[in-house]
């Protein structure tokens, strides 16, 4: 061998090798920090508030400041949240986007003259896909769409809880309640998106690798919203969600799904038993790191109708169903080509 190619090669192997070390721990790091703020954060936050008041008494000074600025601070969810970008440019999220990797697709033109309701599916379990597209900029949203503005809708439950609540609205998310909806999409200001996963809470249950199964038959609340306020309707789907974690199985009547069922009923949020990788072994609760691609629809034109009737509400509604259906069709055989889809 050349001994000047191999000099060379013994000096930058290592460095690639470290280079590439480090971004894949990088990438891990911005997964479990994201699954940490969303599943771990939020059981023990108060008992660690707690504690820290315990040990270190003057702490109190700063904490329950805090917390009666959360409870101040209680409409912000409902009034268009509190975005920032220099938040949602972190390089964190371009690491944790690059972990599965997470690719967002644009389909046709928005006109930023309008708002409109993107309605995202299947929900997984902490979706995503649709969080690294629309709660950061690193898939250059706002370029790809220039000026729309994008807000997630979320569990209100999201922002009972110190801290997480904070990030959530740093992140561009609000409230999925009514009052939220409304606010954003009959802005005078236009280019506002409300981005919504009809399916909600329930179809975290639902989530399986290479099923979508998506709770639509019922859900019509969100289609009399878009027909009060006049906003089209934008098919979105993510395919790949459901891929990155498993489930243990829970088909409609068995035990788990029941006690699933009740524990959701109570507290508001689905508790999936769920499991994925380790960032050590092959077994862990870490998604699997596989391809999310999202891929936004065309525009359902809807006419504004203040008190829209049940048949305009049912006519609407079946024409959303035939749009995500064809979305789905159309791109199922280039993204998951063995998954099924089920609308109930």
């Amino acid at each position: 061998m050349n001994t000047r190619l191999f000099s060379a090669m013994t000096r930058t192997l290592p460095r690639r090798v470290f280079s590439k070390l480090f971004h894949s721990n990088l990438k891990r790091f911005a997964i479990a920090l994201a699954y940490f703020l969303m599943w771990v954060l939020p059981t023990v936050i108060f008992p660690i508030f707690l504690l820290v008041i315990f040990l270190f008494p003057p702490s109190a000074a700063v904490i329950i400041p805090y917390l009666i600025f959360c409870w101040w601070d209680r409409d912000t969810p409902h009034n268009m949240g509190r975005p920032s970008r220099a938040f949602r440019n972190l390089s964190i999220w371009r690491y944790g986007s690059n972990y599965f990797p997470v690719k967002l697709v644009k389909t046709v033109e928005l006109e930023p003259s309008k708002n409109y309701l993107f309605c995202a599916h299947p929900h997984g379990l902490i979706c995503n896909g649709v969080a690294y597209s629309f709660g950061s900029n690193i898939q250059r949203s706002e370029r790809l769409f220039p000026g729309l503005n994008f807000r997630i809708l979320t569990f209100d439950t999201t922002f009972k809880f110190p801290v997480l609540r904070e990030y959530a609205l740093l992140m561009g998310l609000c409230s999925a309640s009514r009052r939220s909806m409304n606010n954003i999409l009959g802005s005078e200001k236009k280019g506002n998106v409300a981005i919504l996963m009809p399916g909600g809470a329930p179809e975290v249950l639902d989530a399986h690798p290479n099923a979508y199964v998506l709770q639509l038959c019922n859900k019509k609340g969100f289609i009399k919203v878009a027909l009060e306020n006049g906003s089209p309707l934008v098919p979105v789907f993510s395919f790949g969600e459901n891929e990155i974690h498993s489930q243990y199985p829970n088909p409609k009547g068995s035990i788990l799904r029941t006690v699933q069922e009740f524990i959701q009923s109570w507290i508001g949020i689905p508790p999936a038993v769920w499991y994925g990788t380790g960032f050590v072994i092959d077994f862990g609760p870490f998604p699997y790191a596989k391809p999310i691609t999202v891929v936004v629809g065309a525009p359902i034109h809807v006419p504004k109708i203040e008190n829209p009737t049940t048949k305009e509400i049912d006519e609407l509604h079946s024409i959303y169903i035939d749009a995500i259906t064809d979305l789905y069709y159309a791109h199922k055989d280039k993204y998951i080509p063995k998954s099924t889809l089920t609308i109930v």
